[in-house]
């Protein structure tokens, strides 16, 4: 029985898109959604980094474009491509989503979203205990996203993709507007199996 959705597919497919239309249609039916999405950050019609935002509308930076060198302040920088992940930024917006997973009033109406498992998420190791302990967390149902395998594997992103119990959908530029119903009544089943385990 699957527990959890993740949606996979090559960058700009979508996917966060149809996370934030399923984020609409399960808040009308009356369906709590905690948990952020990641978002580009343009200027100028140019790609400068990435933000996390909150379901809150709370926002705070992903990554940057490195603009120039000796911009780390001694501290350790980590990098993917031309982008510098700010750690502390993250972790600081996307760590606390986490202490309310599987709602204490035991209320299990409940998704989690992560957008995305992604390297620039998997520097924080924090996180990805976070992750490991929501995705255990009888009680919560995840909707999140994961890259295509592509280079060196991401050990969170295989063993998310391993799992019995997540449902994992590949978006396509083809098949992204029909997939939005199957999202739903795979998260509608995963819901009522959650509750009934209680």
């Amino acid at each position: 029985m699957f527990k959890h959705v993740f949606l996979t597919g090559p960058p700009g497919v979508g996917k966060t898109t149809l996370v934030q239309k399923a984020c609409e249609a399960l808040v009308s039916s009356g369906v709590g959604v905690e948990g952020f999405y990641t978002e580009e950050v343009r200027e100028g019609g140019r790609r400068v980094g990435f933000d996390v935002v909150t379901l809150a509308g709370e926002r705070g930076h992903l990554s940057r474009i490195r603009e120039g060198a000796g911009t780390s302040h001694g501290r350790r920088e980590y990098m993917v491509g031309q982008y510098v992940v700010d750690l502390p930024s993250f972790e600081s917006l996307a760590l606390p989503l986490f202490r309310h997973t599987g709602a204490a009033d035991g209320d299990s109406r409940t998704v989690f979203i992560i957008d995305e498992i992604g390297k620039m998420e998997l520097f924080s190791q924090a996180f990805i205990r976070a992750v490991r302990q929501t995705l255990d967390d009888s009680s919560c149902t995840i909707l999140g996203t994961i890259p295509v395998p592509k280079g060196k594997p991401l050990g969170l992103v295989e063993e998310v993709r391993s799992r019995r119990d997540v449902k994992v959908f590949t978006v396509s530029k083809e098949n992204r507007n029909a997939l939005l119903q199957d999202i739903l009544s795979t998260l509608q089943e995963c819901l009522k199996h959650s509750s009934q385990n209680q």
